[in-house]
Protein backbone atom coordinates (compact mmCIF):
# COMPACT_ATOMS: atom_id res chain seq x y z
CA UNK A 1 0.00 0.00 0.00
CA UNK A 2 1.34 3.57 -0.85
CA UNK A 3 1.76 5.68 2.00
CA UNK A 4 3.54 9.16 2.27
CA UNK A 5 3.86 10.83 5.40
CA UNK A 6 4.95 14.66 5.44
CA UNK A 7 6.83 16.70 7.79
CA UNK A 8 8.81 19.97 8.79
CA UNK A 9 6.14 22.34 8.51
CA UNK A 10 6.24 24.74 11.25
CA UNK A 11 5.73 28.74 11.65
CA UNK A 12 8.82 31.00 10.34
CA UNK A 13 9.12 34.60 9.71
CA UNK A 14 9.29 35.88 6.34
CA UNK A 15 12.57 35.90 4.87
CA UNK A 16 13.10 32.55 6.91
CA UNK A 17 13.85 28.70 5.79
CA UNK A 18 12.03 25.49 6.10
CA UNK A 19 12.44 22.34 5.15
CA UNK A 20 9.89 19.58 4.27
CA UNK A 21 9.96 15.56 4.65
CA UNK A 22 7.92 13.26 2.68
CA UNK A 23 8.34 9.96 3.56
CA UNK A 24 7.08 7.48 0.82
CA UNK A 25 6.84 3.43 1.42
CA UNK A 26 4.90 1.13 -0.55
CA UNK A 27 6.08 1.48 -3.52
CA UNK A 28 9.23 2.15 -5.48
CA UNK A 29 10.57 5.57 -6.78
CA UNK A 30 11.36 4.02 -10.12
CA UNK A 31 8.69 4.73 -12.39
CA UNK A 32 6.66 7.58 -10.07
CA UNK A 33 7.28 11.38 -9.65
CA UNK A 34 6.86 12.98 -6.23
CA UNK A 35 5.26 16.36 -6.39
CA UNK A 36 4.44 18.81 -3.65
CA UNK A 37 1.44 20.21 -3.41
CA UNK A 38 0.05 23.68 -1.50
CA UNK A 39 -3.76 24.85 -0.35
CA UNK A 40 -4.55 28.24 1.11
CA UNK A 41 -8.00 28.72 2.69
CA UNK A 42 -9.80 30.13 -0.24
CA UNK A 43 -7.08 29.01 -2.93
CA UNK A 44 -6.91 26.12 -4.95
CA UNK A 45 -4.68 23.85 -4.47
CA UNK A 46 -1.68 23.84 -6.50
CA UNK A 47 1.14 21.97 -7.76
CA UNK A 48 4.21 23.97 -6.26
CA UNK A 49 7.55 21.27 -7.62
CA UNK A 50 8.06 17.87 -8.41
CA UNK A 51 10.72 15.61 -8.89
CA UNK A 52 11.15 12.05 -10.64
CA UNK A 53 13.60 10.44 -8.34
CA UNK A 54 14.67 7.94 -11.01
CA UNK A 55 16.50 10.55 -13.23
CA UNK A 56 16.76 13.73 -10.93
CA UNK A 57 14.29 15.92 -12.84
CA UNK A 58 12.88 18.82 -10.96
CA UNK A 59 9.85 21.10 -12.00
CA UNK A 60 8.90 24.16 -10.20
CA UNK A 61 5.72 26.76 -9.95
CA UNK A 62 7.49 29.75 -11.46
CA UNK A 63 6.57 31.77 -8.33
CA UNK A 64 9.19 29.28 -6.33
CA UNK A 65 12.04 29.32 -8.92
CA UNK A 66 14.86 30.05 -7.20
CA UNK A 67 14.02 29.79 -3.50
CA UNK A 68 12.56 26.39 -3.25
CA UNK A 69 14.80 23.23 -3.88
CA UNK A 70 13.35 19.62 -4.26
CA UNK A 71 15.23 16.91 -4.01
CA UNK A 72 15.09 12.76 -3.44
CA UNK A 73 17.04 10.58 -1.02
CA UNK A 74 16.25 7.68 -3.00
CA UNK A 75 17.49 5.15 -0.59
CA UNK A 76 15.56 6.64 2.00
CA UNK A 77 12.46 6.77 -0.13
CA UNK A 78 12.21 10.31 1.17
CA UNK A 79 11.67 13.71 -0.82
CA UNK A 80 12.80 17.31 0.47
CA UNK A 81 11.65 20.49 -0.35
CA UNK A 82 13.99 23.18 1.14
CA UNK A 83 12.25 26.70 1.06
CA UNK A 84 14.16 29.52 1.27
CA UNK A 85 13.20 33.00 1.49
CA UNK A 86 9.60 32.14 2.67
CA UNK A 87 7.14 34.81 1.90
CA UNK A 88 3.70 34.61 3.64
CA UNK A 89 1.86 33.92 0.32
CA UNK A 90 3.93 30.45 0.76
CA UNK A 91 0.96 29.67 3.81
CA UNK A 92 -0.73 26.85 3.34
CA UNK A 93 -0.97 23.28 4.01
CA UNK A 94 1.76 21.57 1.81
CA UNK A 95 1.23 17.74 1.13
CA UNK A 96 3.40 15.77 -1.19
CA UNK A 97 1.68 13.53 -3.45
CA UNK A 98 2.52 10.42 -5.87
CA UNK A 99 1.99 9.41 -9.52
CA UNK A 100 2.90 7.06 -12.14
CA UNK A 101 1.92 9.07 -14.99
CA UNK A 102 3.63 13.09 -14.28
CA UNK A 103 2.06 15.50 -17.05
CA UNK A 104 3.37 19.04 -16.99
CA UNK A 105 2.13 21.34 -16.11
CA UNK A 106 0.90 19.07 -12.95
CA UNK A 107 -1.97 19.50 -10.99
CA UNK A 108 -3.44 17.63 -8.29
CA UNK A 109 -5.86 15.22 -10.37
CA UNK A 110 -3.06 14.05 -11.82
CA UNK A 111 -1.78 12.36 -8.72
CA UNK A 112 -3.30 9.71 -6.91
CA UNK A 113 -1.77 9.18 -3.67
CA UNK A 114 -1.45 11.78 -0.87
CA UNK A 115 -0.17 12.51 2.88
CA UNK A 116 -2.37 14.18 5.06
CA UNK A 117 -0.32 17.68 5.16
CA UNK A 118 1.64 19.74 7.57
CA UNK A 119 1.44 23.25 8.01
CA UNK A 120 3.55 26.11 6.79
CA UNK A 121 3.10 29.35 8.14
CA UNK A 122 4.86 32.27 6.91
CA UNK A 123 4.46 35.39 9.31
CA UNK A 124 5.24 39.28 7.94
Amino acid sequence: EVQLVESGGGLVQAGGSLRLSCAASGFTFDGYAIGWFRQAPGREREGVSCITPSDGSTYYVDSVKGRFTISSDNAKNTVYLQMNSLKPEDTAVYFCAATSRLLLPFDPADFGSWGQGTQVTVSS
